[in-house]
């Protein structure tokens, strides 16, 4: 049995510290002054500046006894100061996350056990799928499925219900893991930076569908897979991974379409991870991306 000792102190909270704003001096150390003075211990510290945007991006990872209230206050001199757009978390907290899908398994699975055998950071309160098929894998992991049908005459409604889903279960990340439906330019708008889509082409080669077909037909040597931020831009958002396997002539498209599922499970499943460990910061049409 574990006792507790009053004279050791509790282990202090370790933050993520997120950050973008016009690049110019004096940044990095205004930051880690203003976490300094409320003692705070940085153990991670990564920087970039862009030179085609003017953008200064920086993620920290700090220890501190301070609470979240503390540490904003320190900070905000320093936000307002350099004009920042931020973000402070817990380190490892997990995101909660709704996962759309359509009829193929293999992303879904593979994000359902990395969360629960692999120390994902993701709690993944729900699965909306457009059909059934995926309801039972949804029902073993113990996650409660609703059935969105989307037809042309319904596709409104269809979003309606995912905004309220959304908003129900104070979704923080939208995962499509292989949904077959085109989002509307409003719903990319409002949720912007925080859905994720797995694209099963090296984008921005073979958009739209069937793109193992179209790589055959050219006779490609290498096929991949493409995780992106969601836009109003058909399969064109901000690219957060990318991953390809080489191939060659005697492969048929039915093994493009196992060996890409492979790729896109682990690409995805990269590209979930990262943005729930806020390693990824948005730079126009780009991505940061902090390993």
């Amino acid at each position: 049995m574990t006792t507790f000792d009053p004279s050791v102190p509790p282990p202090a909270t370790e933050w993520v510290l997120t950050l973008s704003c016009p690049d110019q001096p004096g940044i990095v150390h205004a930051v880690a002054g203003a976490l300094a003075e409320r003692g705070g211990n940085i153990t991670e510290s990564q920087q970039f500046g862009d030179p085609a945007s003017g953008l200064f991006f920086m993620r920290v990872q700090v220890q501190a006894d301070a609470g979240r209230a503390e540490l904003e206050a320190a900070l905000a001199p320093v936000v307002e100061r350099f004009a920042m757009t931020w973000e402070l978390d817990v380190v490892g907290r997990r995101r909660r996350t709704l996962v759309l899908v359509s009829k193929a398994p293999h992303c879904l699975v593979d994000l359902l056990y990395r969360e629960r055998y692999q120390s994902m950071p993701i709690d993944v309160v729900g699965v909306v799928g457009n059909h059934r098929d995926l309801e039972e894998i949804a029902d073993f992991y113990g996650k409660p499925f609703h059935h969105v049908p989307v037809t042309r005459d319904t596709k409104a409604q269809a979003e309606g219900r995912l905004r309220e889903l959304v908003a129900e279960l104070d979704v923080e990340v939208v995962v499509l893991a292989r949904y077959m439906q085109i989002l509307s330019d409003e719903l990319c708008r409002d949720l912007s930076g925080q859905v994720i889509n797995i694209h099963h082409s090296f984008l921005p080669s073979f958009k739209g569908a069937r793109p193992y077909a179209q790589a055959y037909d050219r006779g490609v040597k290498l096929i991949g897979a493409t995780s992106h931020y969601v836009t109003g831009d058909l399969d064109e958002g901000p690219i957060i991974e990318q991953d390809v396997e080489r191939v060659d002539h005697s492969r048929a498209v039915t093994d493009l379409v196992a060996i890409g599922e492979d790729v896109e499970r682990r690409t995805l499943a990269r590209a979930v991870r990262w943005h729930a460990e806020h390693r990824v910061l948005l730079d126009g049409h780009r991505t940061v991306v902090f390993h």
